[in-house]
């Protein structure tokens, strides 16, 4: 009986969870109040940070609001291994995650709308060959800013540095600070080296792009 009544108040309290979470609703309006712990990396152009390495901290604003969202959860839980954004990610709701990526997707409207695939820069063949083999529009679309999945980002144009910081981390395993896990980014970026992978990087920066930074002040 005791085993029963903890199974119904453990479905109740997952059904609960589950409406809870379907109740979200975004407000970028919301979403701009609570972004102060976020102005002051990524909000500042040319900002860098220096956890694993040096790199300019990525564009967010335009990036799609599922993806910040999955990624804002991804730190969360641990499955995204950074000190300072799992801390971070670690304070905030369900409601909050919603708000920014709604923000910060809001704040992208303005941004130059990405270039035809025709008017793309071409690579050079041994790029060309090496983003072939890792199939990177498959998911990330044909000019690498229409993602198949809302829950995926758009890479092109986003900074070279971070890209490469990126990929190495779903390379890394067994360190409780560096790592992704995501099976399939892990399974793209294992054949490739470090060499290989920042040509990819290098790039997927010079694309025309939806990403941009917002200047904004830290004080408001």
């Amino acid at each position: 009986m005791k085993k029963l009544l903890s199974s119904i108040v453990a479905l109740a309290a997952f059904t609960a969870a589950g409406a809870q979470a379907q109740d979200v609703k975004a407000s970028p309006e919301a979403g701009q109040k609570k972004a102060a712990m976020c102005i002051g990396c990524h909000n500042i152009p040319g900002y860098q940070a220096s956890f694993p390495e040096i790199h300019k901290v990525p564009m967010i604003s335009g990036q799609g609001a599922k993806y910040i969202a999955s990624a804002l959860n991804a730190y969360k839980k641990g499955e995204r291994k950074h000190p300072t954004m799992r801390s971070i990610a670690g304070s905030l709701t369900d409601q909050d995650i919603a708000d920014l990526s709604a923000f910060y997707e809001q704040q992208g409207k303005t941004a130059p709308v990405a270039a035809d695939t025709k008017a793309l820069p071409q690579p050079s063949p041994e790029v060309a060959k090496l983003l072939q083999q890792g199939n990177c529009n498959s998911c990330h679309g044909a000019n690498y800013s229409t993602p198949i999945d809302g829950t995926y980002p758009k890479i092109a144009g986003q900074h070279a540095d971070y890209l490469l910081v990126a990929l190495k981390a779903y390379k890394t395993s067994n360190n409780p600070n560096v790592g992704r896990g995501n099976a399939i980014m892990a399974g793209m970026a294992a054949p490739f080296t470090p060499a290989q992978l920042k040509q990819i990087a290098q790039y997927l920066s010079t694309l025309p792009t939806d990403l941009h930074t917002v200047p904004q002040s830290r004080f408001r």
